[in-house]
């Protein structure tokens, strides 16, 4: 009997060691799967962290890229049609501006003005560009840095025409000029400088500046050669601080172009820049 007892004794304790043994073994194993679930969650949000603070993935810093300084216009058209240095109105300064273009000169006079280093506003007309090849005429003018203007497209009165008629004048002008070049021009003057109050309307809704001119002499008959334009131009007693020079792409005009630009620059006069006058779509007040 006492022999017996030991033997379920031993028994016992050989299971109870076991059932320990399996325990500790559960126990170790519950413990590591929580381990791993944690470090794998740890894994998780480390992953996330690095998502969001990718450098490269991050907003821009605005102070590194700033937007563009806007346009600052250093002249002015005055209600006389003459131009103003706004911040120094003594400068003595003139307008080149030429009408009519580009008919068959308008690519010449823009080559004599970009060697002379000085820019003209070219006043288009919508039946000058009606061929591929007359708007390859216009890209190269505009690609030689010179603004482009409207005219009107079929150069008509403006006072002679409907409302509707007006319109298809301006805009539709415009929207040939754009699909040319790429922009719409910033400077409007009507055929013969007769305005109405709806061309007025049209040109203000177009952000366009009305422009007519202070003198001009090459449609004269008395001013149709080289040597009679050059002279008038440079010698008339209208020639003054912020004259606006109408010219016309005109064969004798263009002969004379060079001879008018050294005749005004040698009297002391600058010639404005266009893209620096202030128009209705950049209304930014002059250079301090």
């Amino acid at each position: 009997m006492k022999k017996k007892l030991l033997m379920f004794a031993a028994v016992f304790l050989i299971v109870g060691c076991a059932a320990n043994e399996v325990q500790k073994d559960e126990d170790q194993n519950k413990e590591a799967a929580i381990l791993e679930k944690q470090e794998k969650n740890e894994e998780i949000k480390n992953q996330e962290t690095e998502e969001v603070v990718k450098p490269d993935e991050q907003p821009a810093d605005e102070s590194t890229n700033p937007d563009p300084a806007p346009t600052i216009s250093e002249y002015k058209l005055r209600d006389d049609f003459s131009i103003q240095n706004i911040s120094n109105p003594d400068e003595k300064i003139v307008l080149l501006t030429i009408d009519d273009a580009p008919d068959k000169n308008a690519l010449t006079m823009a080559k004599v003005l970009k060697d002379l280093n000085v820019k003209a506003i070219f006043f288009v007309n919508g039946h000058f560009i009606d061929t591929p090849e007359e708007g390859e005429v216009l890209k190269q003018i505009h690609q030689m840095g010179f603004p482009i203007g409207n005219h009107t497209y079929n150069h008509k009165s403006l006072k002679d025409l409907t409302e509707e008629q007006q319109r298809i004048e301006i805009v539709g002008l415009n929207d040939r000029i754009e699909e040319l070049i790429g922009e719409r021009p910033r400077f409007f003057r009507a055929p013969f400088g007769m305005n109405t109050e709806y061309s007025k309307k049209i040109a203000a809704e177009e952000q366009m500046l009305l422009m007519n001119w202070t003198y001009g002499y090459d449609w004269e008959k008395a001013y149709q050669s080289k040597e009679a334009i050059a002279d008038i131009m440079v010698n008339t007693p209208l020639l003054r601080n912020g004259a606006n020079l109408l010219m016309h792409d005109r064969e004798w005009t263009s002969a004379a172009l060079g001879d008018i630009v050294k005749g005004l620059q040698n009297k002391g006069y600058k010639i404005v820049d266009p893209d620096q006058i202030e128009t209705p779509d950049r209304k930014e007040t002059a250079a301090q």
